[in-house]
């Protein structure tokens, strides 16, 4: 069966792995380290998205106004993380069946996260067979976060693909808007921490239940969207 694309490019928290309680755990160990109120997973569903330093700023509150407290939470947070970045963070059932189906079709896999270059590189090296996916980029410097399109750029051209043929695949409004700004196309999860909703109102024509089913558009020639899209 042909597919219509060379190369998928998947967000990483949420999408391809349940890293929650570790960023929650690690950054709550870091506010209480300075006395600032703490929070629950759920409240940091919506904290985690644009990258660490945003994580940091949106659970201090107004603290964060006091940019040397900041970046001290910022810095302790990362000393953390190193270590509990792998306690409980796995990959959502199905997702290596999924990246085994889309590879065995001949497309390409990237990774694009606005998590810390050094901690996507050591989650997806650590949680995923070397074999299923050709690149990964975190945040890093001299490149915007998502939802600008640069990084997604820049790791087309290392594969030498155009924009028609790759599919870009998240769980987040931010992964909507990168899609937009980038213009290529986009499939939604709903598994992951935002939902169905939020990623229908960003603009999401295409949301996945499952796995497999990102798996199926990936390899069919066609889309069927009544089947994958909620009413």
């Amino acid at each position: 069966m042909k597919t219509n694309y060379d190369v998928c490019i998947f967000d990483l928290d949420g999408t391809l792995v349940d890293s929650l309680e570790d960023l929650a755990d690690s950054c709550n160990m870091a506010l209480s380290l300075f006395e600032l109120p703490t929070h629950t997973n759920e409240e940091y569903k919506f904290f985690v998205g644009n990258g660490i330093r945003e994580l940091v700023r949106k659970s201090m509150g107004d603290a964060a106004g006091d940019k040397e407290l900041l970046d001290s939470v910022s810095i302790n947070f990362n000393m953390i993380y190193q270590e509990k970045c792998l306690n409980k963070t796995k990959p959502y059932n199905g997702i290596e069946k999924m990246l085994c189906d889309i590879k065995y079709r001949g497309v390409k896999i990237g990774v694009l996260s606005n998590k810390a270059d050094d901690f996507a590189k050591k989650i997806v090296s650590s949680l995923f067979d070397p074999c299923l996916i050709d690149i990964v980029y975190g945040q890093k410097k001299g490149l915007p976060t998502k939802p600008e399109p640069d990084s997604l750029f820049e790791m087309l051209g290392k594969f030498e693909c155009p924009k028609n043929k790759c599919l870009y695949i998240g769980d987040s409004n931010i992964d909507v808007a990168t899609a937009q700004n980038a213009g290529v196309d986009f499939c939604g999860v709903e598994w992951g921490f935002r939902g169905y909703d939020e990623l229908k109102n960003a603009g999401a024509e295409l949301i996945a239940k499952t796995p497999s089913e990102v798996a199926s558009i990936v390899n069919s020639s066609y889309f069927i969207r009544n089947m994958l899209c909620h009413e």
